[in-house]
């Protein structure tokens, strides 16, 4: 099982902490590319692909953890897209 598949393994079981890191690591392996929308973005990531619907995550600080509804948003996404 590779880094990709213990990724999706271990956000489809809702853990309470998956990190901001881990999403985007897993959102690289299924063809995402991060977005700043320049200096005034904040915290807000966009996550895009030139054929799939873009992502968009709020950067957690000061924890690494993302939060319980940015997991649920983030699997039904990727179920929508057919990723996972």
């Amino acid at each position: 099982m590779g880094q990709k598949d213990k990724l999706i393994k271990r956000l489809k079981s809702h853990p309470k902490d998956f990190t901001f890191d881990e999403a985007e690591t897993l959102l690289k392996y299924l063809s995402y590319s991060r977005s700043d929308k320049g200096k005034t973005s904040g915290s807000r990531v966009k996550f895009v692909s030139a054929t799939k619907a873009p992502i968009l995550l709020h950067k957690p600080h000061p924890r690494k953890e993302l939060l319980e509804y940015q997991i649920k948003q983030l699997i039904e996404t990727l179920e929508q897209e057919g990723l996972i």
